[in-house]
């Protein structure tokens, strides 16, 4: 989920070029989107909930308890990770499917960080536990997503010089 949209940047870049060089990279870049999509991701998700809720169910955690609080917030991440999973199917269609081009390759890399700030919050979450305060983690979560940001916006400068 993390390289696709990397292919999506460049598929849109591709887009922006002349010809035979948009076909030349556009058809590789389909066929390297499509294995990985539909050979890797969407197995990836599939697994994960077959096993996500096997693991769960098999050590008898109760999200509603005190100190299964951290789980209940981590197991609501993974539900925006589908989220955002079902939001890469659509631009996968979008692109494969119908050619069309609706965000910019700029756009795109701020859209590449999102499930990287998902994987931050879920990994902080099942590392640390009930041991951090919230108040600690959602600042250190804000201040990560502002330093993400800022590195997008520093590329971008730094593309255009």
């Amino acid at each position: 989920m993390f390289y696709i949209v990397r292919l999506f940047i460049y598929n849109t870049e591709a887009n922006e070029k002349g010809e035979p060089e948009r076909s030349i990279l556009q058809n590789q870049f389909a066929i390297m989107i499509k294995r990985l999509w539909l050979g890797i991701t969407w197995p990836s998700a599939i697994l994960t909930l077959i096993f996500g809720p096997w693991v769960w169910f098999s050590g008898n955690w109760d999200i509603f308890s005190p100190g299964g609080r951290w789980l209940l917030i981590k197991l609501i991440f993974v539900l925006l990770l589908y989220v955002y999973h079902f939001t890469l199917h659509v631009l996968y269609k979008q692109q494969l499917k119908n050619n069309f081009f609706k965000y910019s390759s700029q756009q795109l890399r701020i859209w590449n960080e999102v499930a990287t700030i998902f994987l931050v919050a879920i990994i902080m979450l099942a590392s640390v536990k009930q041991t951090m305060s919230w108040m600690w983690g959602l600042i250190g979560l804000v201040a990560f997503i502002i330093v993400l940001m800022s590195a997008i916006k520093i590329y971008k400068s730094y593309r255009k010089a």
